[in-house]
């Protein structure tokens, strides 16, 4: 809160002089002018020493294709992987067993009181064992792609360490060859799959070779039994070396040695040097010619086998024009990216993992390729696989996401609505029909991008949760209230929200979900689960109705369907459909809540449950954040109840260091430094954050190692915490812009066109505790509403009128395109 003297006031100039009132006007503080791509260049990341493991390696990208540069003391390896390469087998052999949902339902419902868990059920636990036989296949997953190797001769070479440098995405390798530094220099192609590197010397120029051999080492995990081995690649120029990799589409048992099935996918490793490639140590091993020169380009391509033969592979020649005409392409790609947003932060740690952050997002997503998995595109061996790699719909893929929308990344989010336009809907729609015999499309918690006829984890209770299905489409409304891209709401939101809210409709509209059992008149969302806690018990007698993620997003996708039917003046049209929701909107459920013993009354994650209970994610928050219905813009009784919760909450920690922090902030109750502290415990050495465990008590226990999934992979959903920072300094969840929300007033900070609802970038800057500047564009044209950071009758000048604040909340109207331009100036009132 900003300190009032009744001696001084605040106001704004809207130019770059101060506009003289009848006082005395004078400038504080500089107008906001960061440049994000110069302060991205002051937070390389930094190894000092072989990073021989796969978590020290550098991460590099261009939103399809990944690589870990790993060093050892006698070489240097390119660890590549991509988003759209993925063992693509898929059994669906459990699909004739399925059955329906509501035969299902039936049997737990009938189930004796005796019995203390679903499991002891023998139909249940059969069925459950059943349903889990494909997804206990290590089929499908990402696959990674190999390794290219260049080694040296330590008695020559000594790799002193690596650094990224996070501006533009280049990697330099430092070594000392016969006591000379020396560098090799590398990047992704940002237009390309591909990666150029080069040897220069202290000065920048071109230096000798002092590599003795380069390699391809094809991924150690490839399947050996029933699946096609790599073979080396005919490739069409010289100085090449390339292997071949056939992904079948048929699954081992139905596998026949040679097939040429359709769907047979591919993909094609290799390098090219600038020197001759000498004598084979083996066929995928050649020593290197030495040359006054050295430079390479390492290419993978990936696609239908059919279009990827084992011929004529190639790799373009790497000259010094080529590198440079390739950097200049990239270079301008990562200016580009940084030109969108931007920090400026006194806390350099929280700057720090902004920048880190937003760098490996870039490397990591792009539209026009797979939306990626839980790892994204990092992989080698079992690394980045867990789990398939695939996309669970309970947070894990929505969560890096959320960081497209505020800063300004909106396109990044593109690769999501592809892959549910695309692979999820239709899916979903066949999973609503024959499982469900419900409308719709219901999105089943565990999907792959691939095409599928069933859905792949059909294994209760997780494979029935009903929140994945409006937490699916959720983002899409935020898609356009962050854009208002009317043409985006009509022909790609709606239709899909809109299959959504049918299942949700018809799955509340159930006789079993409304009357008698639950004593009241409301439609219920029965059988309910709260996220990977209780599951299903016994009649669905115990915390197996109406858990608030249920209700929260269901209300939130109910809601934005009316809201968007609206807009686009569909009501007619839509007006069965929309008085069912609004039916269903008059007659919902509250919200469970509960008397604690630290904090008073809280919301909990379902009715009956302990408020001391210990969650994956916060699962009494909901209502918070992601379905936004409490914030700083609420009545301040709903306020204070949900502040209570968020100070009671227990979560485990492993899922939540995005999420639960981000809920903090929007409650204007995250403690940064105890935000940083949880950060440094779950940085890796190369500088993303893996999901730690922080408690027992809830699925984990005293023998839970807490860094369990530490090495599973680089976990993409944590790239979102810029988004907690972002939260921190400016926040617009219902359309009011509040900046600096969270954020302590005695650090000084700027950012530059955060992204906010209404289609605004805004730019401010805090120095002294005081909100020195603002400047807001207009993308569309509509209402600005801004909470005054300053007291009623404080007197400012906007667009060089002077006016008083006389309400907490300023409204402006605003033209496409406007730029509303604030300074904050101090008026000197002589003494009385």
């Amino acid at each position: 809160m900003i300190e009032f003297n009744p001696k001084r006031t605040m106001g704004w100039v809207t130019n770059k002089s101060a506009i003289f009132l009848p006082h005395l006007l004078f400038l504080i503080g500089p107008a906001v002018a960061l440049n994000p791509y110069d302060r991205a260049k002051e937070h390389p990341i930094v190894f000092d020493r072989p990073a021989v493991d796969f978590f020290e390696g550098a991460l590099l990208g261009n939103g399809g294709l990944g690589v870990v540069v790993n060093t050892r003391p006698d070489a240097i390896q390119f660890r590549f992987g991509h988003n759209n390469v993925w063992d693509i087998r898929l059994d669906e052999r459990h699909k004739d067993g399925v059955g329906s949902f509501q035969e299902l339902n039936d049997h737990i419902l009938a189930m004796p009181e005796s019995l203390d868990a679903v499991d002891e059920d023998d139909w249940y636990s059969d069925y459950r064992h059943r349903m889990r036989a494909s997804y206990r296949n290590e089929y499908p997953r990402p696959f990674p792609c190999g390794t290219i190797l260049f080694a040296f001769d330590r008695r020559d070479v000594e790799l002193i360490g690596h650094q990224t440098s996070i501006q533009n995405g280049l990697c330099t390798v430092n070594l000392l060859v016969q006591g000379k530094p020396i560098r090799l220099e590398a990047f992704v192609d940002m237009d390309f799959d591909r990666v150029w590197i080069r040897l220069v010397d202290e000065h920048g120029d071109l230096a000798p070779s002092c590599f003795t051999r380069v390699a391809l080492v094809p991924d150690p995990k490839t399947p050996e039994e029933n699946f096609p081995q790599p073979i080396v690649c005919a490739m069409s120029s010289e100085n090449g070396l390339g292997f071949r990799q056939i992904l079948p589409f048929q699954i081992p048992e139905d596998y026949e040695p040679g097939n040429t099935h359709p769907k047979n996918r591919a993909f094609r490793t290799g390098v090219r040097t600038s020197l001759s490639l000498g004598k084979p140590i083996d066929e995928m091993n050649y020593s290197i010619e030495q040359g006054p020169s050295f430079l390479a380009c390492l290419a993978l391509e990936e696609g239908l086998a059919s279009d990827l033969p084992m011929t004529g592979f190639e790799i373009p020649t790497p000259t010094p024009e080529a590198f440079r005409e390739a950097w200049s392409r990239s270079e301008k790609n990562w200016k580009a990216y940084w030109n969108r947003s931007g920090v400026a932060l006194e806390d350099e740690f929280l700057e720090r993992i902004w920048y880190w952050n937003h760098f490996f997002y870039h490397c990591a997503v792009k539209p026009g390729v797979n939306c990626p998995g839980l790892f994204a595109n990092w992989m080698y061996g079992d690394v980045g696989t867990a789990w398939h790699g695939d996309y669970h719909l309970d947070y894990n893929v929505q969560q890096p996401f959320w960081l497209a929308f505020s800063s300004n990344h909106v396109d990044k989010h593109l690769a999501y609505v592809d892959t549910l336009e695309k692979q999820w809907l239709p899916i979903g729609q066949t999973w609503a029909r024959d499982f469900y015999g419900m409308r719709g499309a219901m999105f089943p918690v565990t999907l792959y991008p691939l095409q599928m006829t069933t859905s792949p984890y059909p294994v209760p209770p997780w494979g029935t949760m009903v929140n994945c299905t409006p937490w699916a489409v959720q983002s899409l409304w935020w898609h356009y209230d962050y854009t208002r891209d009317e043409n985006f709401l009509r022909d790609r939101a709606l239709p899909m929200i809109r299959q959504a809210v049918l299942f949700l409709v018809d799955y509340m509209s159930r006789p079993e979900a409304t009357g008698e059992r639950f004593g009241d008149a409301d439609y219920h969302i029965f059988p309910s689960l709260v996220p990977e806690v209780y599951g299903f018990t016994p009649g669905f007698r115990q915390f197996n109705t109406d858990s608030q993620a249920d209700l929260a997003l269901t209300k939130f996708v109910f809601k934005k369907y009316l809201e968007a039917i609206e807009i686009l003046g569909l009501e007619e049209t839509e007006k069965e459909l929309a008085d069912s929701v609004r039916k269903i909107l008059a007659h919902f459920p509250e919200y469970p809540t509960a008397i604690s013993e630290r904090e008073g009354k809280v919301f909990i994650a379902v009715a009956g449950e302990n408020p001391e209970e210990v969650h994956n994610v916060p699962a009494s928050l909901f209502n918070v954040f992601p379905c936004e219905e409490i914030g700083l813009g609420s009545d301040p009784r709903e306020l204070s109840l949900a502040a209570a919760t968020y100070r009671n909450a227990r979560v485990e920690g492993g899922n939540e260091i995005v999420f639960f922090n981000l809920i903090g902030a929007r409650l204007g109750l995250l403690d940064l430094d105890q935000f940083k502290r949880q950060v440094r415990y779950a940085l890796l050495p190369n500088g993303a954050c893996y999901d730690a465990v922080l408690e027992t008590g809830g699925r984990y226990n005293d023998e839970t190692e807490f860094d369990y999934m530490k090495r599973m992979g680089i976990w993409f959903e944590n790239l979102a915490l810029p988004a907690v920072v972002n939260e921190c300094l400016v926040q617009s969840y219902d359309g009011t812009l509040r900046l600096f929300p969270n954020w302590p007033l005695d650090q000084n900070a700027e950012f530059q066109t955060l992204r906010a609802v209404g289609a605004f970038l805004v730019s401010a800057s805090i120095h002294d505790g005081k909100i020195q500047h603002v400047q807001i564009l207009s993308e569309k044209g509509t209402e600005l509403r801004l909470q005054s950071p300053w007291p009623k009758g404080t007197r400012i000048d906007e667009s060089g009128s002077e006016m008083l604040v006389e309400d907490e909340i300023l409204r402006f109207d605003t033209q496409p395109g406007q730029v509303l331009e604030f300074r904050m100036i101090e008026k000197a009132i002589p003494e009385k």
